[in-house]
């Protein structure tokens, strides 16, 4: 087949955005449609084959409309960007330009960067329950927290509780120094982070000292009845059954509960049923209920964390055959 050239014109676009660092976006999309492209004055160049580049075409299209709107590029989004052009799904990609789920306390948009992302807020808001499961860095407990500020602010809800199962991978809660709160903070740790983020170290401190926010081991939910309040349950996969059923029982009037969980990384004895795996299966079907199902495509931290992703699920898929 004969290669062809297009050219596109970028008018005053940032393309060193487009670019990226040390043209680090342009070289994968070249490597991964085998095309040329060149910038030359006011123009984009752009040689291979016609179907490659008719793709390519589409691709820094994309790329310069994200940045059209003020949207930040990394590499990423390009690699997501060229997974889905030229399928059924890449006429989707335009909702997520428009989707802005809450801002953060300096007024920065979090957005949904996945198909799957926006699949997950678009049934946490339809939904009592939701459960969103899949992979590390797919953004399931932050978006879950953007979702419960979100709902706090505009008082839908008047309460904002985030829990996890205080279990121990593979080290001893006990040794840890100081009393029980102490012990249990590292395991909070990352819910506290997100949240500082979302809104703010002084707004997030002036909220807990109200007992507006409270971040506390699952433990604590038991014989509660937790009404009016935006509940987030993080690392569900090391809840026991007990466990779960018990947490899924406390939801109140007026509340909302999503359930976070990576069954890749169940901490529990291996003779101890996750009580995720088992919700899954139980609740299945039930009205009011969704599932989320995220995987390596919606990975949305540095590159290597897909990669790493993939290479465990390729090595366990091995090991089950």
């Amino acid at each position: 087949m004969s290669k062809i050239e297009k050219e596109l014109d970028i008018l005053d676009y940032d393309v060193s955005n487009v670019f990226g660092q040390f043209d680090a976006h342009t070289l994968l999309i070249e490597k991964t449609l085998d095309v040329e492209i060149v910038l030359r004055h006011d123009k984009l160049k752009v040689s291979g084959e016609a179907s490659q580049v008719a793709l390519a075409a589409k691709v820094l299209k994309k790329l310069f409309k994200l940045v059209e709107k003020g949207e930040g590029i990394d590499i990423q989004r390009v690699k997501y960007i060229l997974d889905l052009v030229g399928t059924k799904k890449e006429e989707e990609l335009g909702q997520l330009e428009n989707h802005t789920v809450t801002l953060t306390h300096l007024g920065k948009p979090i957005k949904c960067k996945t198909l799957g992302q926006s699949e997950y807020i678009q049934k946490i808001k339809k939904n009592t329950v939701v459960f969103g499961i899949g992979p590390a860095g797919t953004g399931k407990t932050y978006l879950a927290m953007a979702m419960a500020v979100n709902a706090f602010r505009k008082g839908e809800v008047s309460k904002i509780i985030l829990t996890r199962p205080a279990i121990e991978a593979g080290e001893k809660l006990g040794f840890l120094p100081g009393d029980l709160q102490s012990k249990v903070d590292p395991y909070l740790r990352p819910l506290y982070d997100a949240l500082f983020e979302i809104m703010g170290p002084e707004n997030f401190e002036k909220n807990m000292e109200k007992g507006l926010i409270e971040v506390a081991p699952l433990a604590y939910m038991r014989g509660r009845t937790l009404n009016n309040a935006f509940i987030v349950l993080d690392e569900a996969q090391n809840t026991t059954m007990p466990q779960m059923k018990m947490f899924l029982t406390r939801i109140g009037f007026n509340s909302k509960v999503v359930v976070t969980g990576d069954l890749t990384q169940v901490d529990l004895p291996h003779y101890e049923m996750s009580g995720l795996k088992q919700a899954m299966k139980v609740l299945d079907g039930v009205e009011g209920i969704g599932f989320t199902y995220l995987s390596q495509k919606d990975v949305v931290r540095h590159p290597i964390v897909q990669r790493i992703v993939e290479a465990y699920d390729a090595f366990e898929h091995k090991q089950d055959h």
